[in-house]
């Protein structure tokens, strides 16, 4: 199993479709006895939380989040946790929005002092 997430800072290796989550939001990540919640911000994203359970390197959670122009949404998500060559931890996910329509798949590696 990899190692734990708590106070961890990851982002995406990408954007996705406008107005969406993107390279410029940061997820805080915590872990405690199986249970994972993280706070992210930036980009379109005003405010967004996600909630869920952690078994081994699977993540299962839900998400909800806050747009500049005032609208929120949310989804479900799993995640895969890959520790890196270099010592750092990379999710893979693959989402689906539960309060519109759309799903796909997402990376986001964690950042250290080094990297932007």
């Amino acid at each position: 199993m990899a190692r734990s997430l708590d106070g961890l800072v990851l982002v995406p290796v990408a954007d996705q479709a406008p107005g969406q989550v993107g390279t410029r939001t940061r997820f805080t990540y915590h872990e405690k006895d199986g249970e994972i919640w993280a706070e992210y911000t930036g980009g379109d994203v005003v405010r967004g939380h996600l909630v869920g359970t952690r078994e081994g390197d699977r993540l299962d959670f839900r998400y909800v989040q806050l747009k500049h122009d005032g609208s929120t949404s949310s989804g479900h998500c799993v995640s895969v946790v890959v520790e890196l060559t270099d010592g750092r931890v990379r999710l893979e996910e693959t989402w689906a929005w539960e309060s519109q329509d759309g799903s796909g798949t997402s990376v986001v590696e964690q950042v250290t002092a080094h990297v932007p």
